[in-house]
């Protein structure tokens, strides 16, 4: 990138940080209302009493993945090719949710208008072609429609193991598995400039990722060793492949949780469930995001970072808007929104 443009791309995201909402504007929104979110958030559909709450909450959802979508837009125009497919593989996760929808239908002969309705509406770059994908007739044929585009070594990689396992688990753990590691590859292909604070951006969004399906894996759904380390895509960072194969073979939930190195040890020391693990390590993940985000002076590094907490805010506004609709108690919608401890009664255990 040119001097020019990475002075851009950088005042263009010091400028959207402002967005961002982080655990203190979170305890703020708490407090207000469906109409007062809706006007915030320029939310229509929250004031519509023609629609349904199951209606009203999707409408939501699809508006701020549209923001986010509208967001990628704006950070990929002063990009090189490198960077801008980068950051377009970072988005094609929610093609992929779509993909997951279609696999559920064809698996489950869902109602074609159910489907349609589950799925986002993205941009032309990162949309999967669904009329196609509609037409097919199994799930084989679906994914190797999908072998012809952009996402091939995805659906190439689901289909084989679809083929040898015919199980729905192992055929969307393998889509998830090569989406990271396509995420890692095209990291690596950076120089030296913007590769280490890549590195780190994308090492702290994978050891996330490989503590909670290292945890799922071996103590949910009882996976072998081997099985749950088939699965992992070891990090940059503090979770790399030798120590990766230390932890699959750790025998019970609070012995793995002793095990794991330090900050992340710290961070999750303690938790109960997978599901305070997962909050206080997104919590952790989140403060180390900031602080890049705040040091950093890669331009890419910095627009994932944005990116990944842009995505974080908006799914947490999301779960409080969810939260409201349905008339739930403050207490969980505290621990929707991850301000509260999941194991804490109202007002104990505020996460930082």
């Amino acid at each position: 990138m040119s001097a020019g443009n990475q002075a851009y791309l950088n005042t263009r995201i010091s400028a959207m940080t402002e967005r961002l909402l982080g655990p203190d504007r979170m305890r703020g929104l708490l407090q207000l209302s469906l109409a007062d979110l809706a006007e915030r958030f320029e939310l229509a559909p929250l004031l519509d009493e023609q629609l349904s709450v199951r209606a009203k909450s999707r409408a939501v959802e699809q508006a701020l993945v549209q923001v986010l979508m509208s967001e990628i837009k704006v950070l990929t125009r002063p990009m090189t090719s490198v960077e801008r497919a980068l950051v377009l593989a970072w988005g094609r996760k929610f093609a992929l949710l779509n993909l997951k929808t279609l696999i559920r239908g064809k698996l489950y002969e869902l109602d074609q208008a159910d489907i349609r309705d589950n799925l986002y509406d993205l941009p032309a770059d990162v949309r999967l072609p669904h009329q196609e994908l509609f037409r097919a007739e199994s799930v084989l044929e679906l994914l190797r429609t999908l072998e012809q585009g952009p996402y091939r070594i995805i659906a190439r990689q689901a289909r084989q193991v679809f083929e040898q396992k015919r199980e729905h688990f192992a055929l969307e753990a393998a889509i998830d598995q090569q989406y990271y590691h396509e995420l890692a590859r095209q990291a690596q292909q950076f120089p030296s400039e913007s590769l280490q604070p890549l590195r780190a951006m994308m090492g702290l969004l994978l050891d996330r990722i490989d503590l909670l399906w290292l945890l799922r894996f071996r103590f949910s759904y009882q996976l072998s060793p081997s099985e749950t380390f088939y699965y992992l895509v070891p990090s940059f960072r503090l979770l790399y492949r030798d120590r990766l194969l230390a932890l699959v073979n750790v025998e019970t939930f609070e012995q793995l949780l002793q095990a794991l190195p330090e900050p992340l040890n710290g961070a999750v020391a303690g938790s109960s469930s997978i599901i305070e693990v997962q909050q206080r390590a997104g919590v952790f993940t989140a403060a180390e995001t900031r602080r890049l985000l705040a040091h950093s002076t890669s331009g890419i590094a910095r627009a994932l970072g944005y990116l990944i907490l842009r995505e974080r805010d908006l799914f947490m506004l999301f779960s409080l808007i969810q939260g409201k609709l349905l008339d739930l108690p403050q207490d969980l919608i505290e621990i929707g929104v991850e301000v509260a401890d999941p194991h804490c009664p109202s007002g104990i255990g505020h996460a930082a």
